[in-house]
Parts: C-alpha cells; structure tokens; sequence
C-alpha cells in the first residue's frame, strides 16, 4: 500500500504563508481555491528562486519532513538548494501530505506568474493563486488525460464567473 496520502492543503498553505516562503498555488490546487467543484491530492506551487526565499522553503520542508515520493529505493532523499533553483517539478511527500514545487510552470518563473495571479485571503491568510483564465491555457497546453478531464470543470467555473460579474 502506497504511504501517498490527500494533502492537508490548509495546512501546508498555512505553514508556507508563516514560513515567509514567497509562492503562486497552480495546478488543481489554484482551482480549487478558485471555487472550482473538484479536488486533488496534492498541493502545487511555484516558489520564487531567490536564495533567501529557497533558505527558508528548504527550512520549512526540514520541519514538515519532506522527502522524494517517487524515489524507487525509497531513501527519503529530501530537496537541496540547488535542485529549488532550478527548472524542475520536486514531487515531495510532507508529514501533512504531498507538496509538488515546480520551479517554473510552462517556462514562466514565480515573476513572470505573479501579474496572472490573484490574491485570495482567507481569514489571516493571503496568498497568491494562478488566476483562471490562465490555469485553463495550461491545462489546454498541457493536453494531459487528467487535464483534459479537469478542462470542462474549469471552463465552466469561468463562464459561470463572466455570467455572474456581467463580463
């Protein structure tokens, strides 16, 4: 039986906002922040490459026992510095579920994602969330299964959005 379990998103998010780390949610995770009616079981990121904010993202992970989820030999290698400044996907299993940072999202970085973001506050907490109309080109471009299951969903969430703001 495989130890992947759902993420305690609320948590995780919680834990990166309290961390000072700076990132966007993307992937299925923006949806769901966005209203979309779907879940996932992991939580996306973008988190931006600077040294002090990959300081303290790999100080957070340290606490939250991050570790590789798909490492066959199953050593818990956990992320370096250099492998947070650079251009991959870390798929992670955390102590509150999986975390996948990617380090840039269709070749654009945290930078160049912020002007197509939204801020979403939920109580104390703000964050930064891919807006939509975006999620949607990436999921287009993408073309995977799953995200071409997941596009009827978000198209429908934004139509239903223009209707109800009279865009």
């Amino acid at each position: 039986m495989s130890n992947l379990r759902v993420s305690d998103t609320a948590t995780l998010v919680r834990l990166l906002v309290e961390g000072g780390v700076e990132f966007v949610v993307v992937g299925m995770s923006a949806a769901v922040f966005l209203g979309v009616p779907a879940t996932t079981l992991d939580l996306d990121i973008v988190h931006r490459r600077t040294s002090d904010n990959i300081e303290r993202l790999l100080k957070l992970l340290a606490s939250i026992g991050a570790y590789y989820r798909h490492d066959l030999a199953n050593r818990r290698l956990t992320p370096t510095a250099e492998a947070l400044a650079g251009q991959g996907h870390q798929n992670l299993q955390t102590n509150y579920g999986p975390l996948d940072l990617l380090c840039q999202l269709d070749d654009l970085g945290y930078e160049e994602l912020l002007p197509r973001t939204i801020l979403v506050e939920d109580g104390a907490l703000a964050l930064r969330v891919l807006d939509l109309p975006t999620l949607i080109e990436v999921k287009t471009r993408a073309a995977r299964p799953k995200d071409k299951l997941a596009l009827p969903l978000l198209l429908a969430t934004l139509d239903e959005r223009r209707r109800r703001d009279g865009n």
